[in-house]
């Protein structure tokens, strides 16, 4: 009798375990790009509707819990971008950062947002942080050329000649309905890297010939921030930070008009708190984002984000600290101040290295 309800419950117990493992493990598979057998879980999911975009398409609680997909052959985590848009979300929300998370989608932040009709994408263009390839990914799209590697330099920023409507020529209800259906997305970087990047571009290499930058900008910044007169080199970066430092930067930015996009802040340029992004890229992390990008666009298999040299878009605190280095803790504390709006709805750490 006793070895009857010994196997009894060894019986209960086998079945218990299998009952549980299988409301687990659903499917087993192995990655045929691997070199390892080593198998990795997949979740069942329903497939989406016939015609539905990958961006549509939900991901269910449990691959949110996880932040494991697979895509193109191998793993992302998809959970990354779902944690930028949440801590958007979240900042925009704060009534203490309003006035520096909120802007209104005025003509100019239109003006920064490029469309491709035929693949349903809008663009919001962020200078200095990579934007000339993700410009040529969409004159590609939109059928102006027919690869990445045939588009002139010359061509890329000639909005007469590069096939880039931007958002601010469509009728308001025709700005309406791409800014609630179609995959909208931009990328950020570092903002005080960044600044650095746009000085660097604008005020010493200016690699397009540029020459109002220097003959006509940089005058004017040094005639109202240049602390020591008798100073007689070129715009010097202290002098670039006081400027965008200065509560009252407007006047000036009137007078540069549109120049000021390369330096000024991602709230003023595409409105992240009043537009809901389908995705927000980082520069740091843009081997991954990229790619990413592309799929959720569902425009893969149609280009290729041009390759990224390795590192060349890690933060280099390195740098920062040369290029601040002799700047005083007044004058970096007034741009953190305009800029903090930035660090914090993307998630960039507070630069005490440098405030403190």
């Amino acid at each position: 009798m006793h070895h009857q309800w010994l196997l009894l419950a060894t019986c209960f117990w086998v079945i218990f375990m299998f009952m549980v493992a299988s409301k687990f493990i659903t499917l087993t598979f192995k990655d045929p790009d691997a070199y390892s057998a080593k198998q990795e879980f997949l979740f069942l999911t329903a497939a989406p509707d016939a015609g539905r975009s990958l961006r549509e398409t939900h991901f269910p609680e449990e691959l949110k819990l996880t932040g494991n997909m697979l895509a193109g052959g191998r793993l992302v985590q998809p959970l990354v971008y779902m944690q930028r848009l949440e801590l958007v979300r979240n900042v925009c929300r704060e009534d203490t950062l309003r006035n520096l998370s909120h802007t209104a989608v005025s003509k100019f932040v239109l003006d920064r947002i490029f469309v491709c009709d035929k693949h349903e994408i809008l663009f919001c263009q962020t200078p200095k942080v990579g934007n000339t390839q993700w410009k040529k990914v969409l004159i590609v799209l939109n059928g102006a050329f027919p690869s990445i590697e045939e588009i002139p330099e010359s061509v890329v920023h000639d909005h007469e000649k590069n096939g880039l409507p931007r958002l601010s020529s469509f009728s308001d209800a025709e700005i309406q309905k791409r800014l609630k259906t179609y995959f909208k997305f931009f990328i950020v970087r570092d903002p005080f890297e960044r600044l650095i990047s746009a000085f660097k571009d604008k005020f010493v290499h200016n690699p397009r010939f540029e020459p109002w930058y220097r003959h006509e900008i940089a005058p004017g910044i040094i005639r109202k921030y240049r602390r020591n007169r008798t100073e007689t080199r070129g715009i010097q970066f202290e002098d670039f930070v006081r400027y965008l430092g200065d509560p009252n930067h407007r006047w000036l930015d009137l007078q540069f008009g549109d120049h000021i996009i390369h330096w000024v802040t991602y709230v003023e340029l595409c409105a992240p708190c009043e537009i809901k992004y389908s995705v927000i890229g980082h520069h740091e992390t843009l081997e991954d984002d990229a790619p990413y990008i592309l799929k959720e666009a569902g425009i893969d298999h149609l280009v290729s984000y041009p390759t990224i040299p390795p590192g060349i878009t890690a933060y280099n605190r390195t740098k920062v600290e040369h290029y601040f280095l002799g700047i005083s803790k007044r004058d970096i504390r007034r741009l953190y101040a305009r800029f903090e709006g930035d660090f914090k709805l993307f998630g960039y750490q507070k630069p005490d290295f440098l405030l403190n």
